[in-house]
């Protein structure tokens, strides 16, 4: 997805969140592209759950707040954070983004000894001051109440004056071709920083968003070393992925 696309859904986001929907003709005119061009955004907007497709254009829905997210799929993200607790090891310093799956991951942390999380989720961050041997560091910028996750300059800085030997990081979405991806490019932006300061980069997501797109693109498959989902290794839904990264 180039700049201009990009942009474009900026823009058409903009306008959801001002007028609550908005109509293929209207955006079609306004930003000077085909009704097809403009039916085609919405409907990856859709995907990733920014809106709700009606006839003849669409309804916001947005980022769904944190705790809704948390609640979704249940099941599947507490089988993906047993996973991922077997990698996290012991000492020296993670990252853990802000995703409802990783805060998960958080939560089971009372274990380890002598280990430094960053994270740019508040959730995360007050989830684990509970825990002895974990030192947890919040990487400060602006909050995005939306996702409930820390966004901005000052995250992408202080991510980038880190030394991590692993990054645990959620996604919106993962497609074998184009990577990972996620809802804003403040997002992208953040956990692309923490990737640039991490050894090893753990994808974890559940399987409803194997195959999709979303609109900014974050880390390509050759930067992702584990790809954790709910899923048995061997489930053919990752077959498109068994000879790019390692699956868990």
């Amino acid at each position: 997805m180039n700049v201009e696309a990009l942009d474009r859904l900026d823009r058409i986001r903009q306008r959801l969140e001002r007028d609550g929907r908005v109509r293929v003709a209207e955006l079609a005119g306004l930003l000077d592209v085909s009704e097809m061009t403009i039916r085609r955004d919405l409907d990856l907007l859709a995907e990733t759950g920014v809106v709700q497709r009606v006839r003849g254009g669409a309804v916001a829905v947005g980022p769904q707040p944190f705790a809704e997210r948390f609640r979704h799929h249940g099941r599947a993200k507490a089988r993906i954070a047993d996973k991922l607790l077997e990698l996290v090891g012991e000492g020296g310093a993670i990252g853990i983004d802000a995703s409802s799956t990783l805060q998960r991951l958080a939560v089971r942390l009372g274990g380890c000894r002598d280990l430094t999380v960053v994270t740019n989720g508040p959730d995360t961050f007050a989830a684990l001051q509970d825990h002895a041997g974990v030192t947890a560091l919040l990487t400060g910028g602006e909050l995005d109440r939306r996702t409930g996750s820390l966004v901005g300059p000052l995250a992408v800085r202080a991510a980038r004056d880190l030394l991590l030997r692993r990054l645990f990081v959620g996604a919106a979405a993962v497609d074998p071709r184009l990577g990972t991806s996620e809802s804003s490019l403040e997002e992208a932006d953040v956990k692309l920083a923490l990737g640039e300061a991490a050894a090893e980069v753990v994808v974890a997501l559940d399987s409803s968003k194997l195959g999709h797109r979303a609109p900014a693109r974050a880390f390509p498959l050759d930067r992702v070393d584990v790809l954790v989902t709910e899923l048995d290794p061997a489930d053919p839904r990752l077959d498109g992925y068994r000879e790019l990264v390692t699956l868990r």
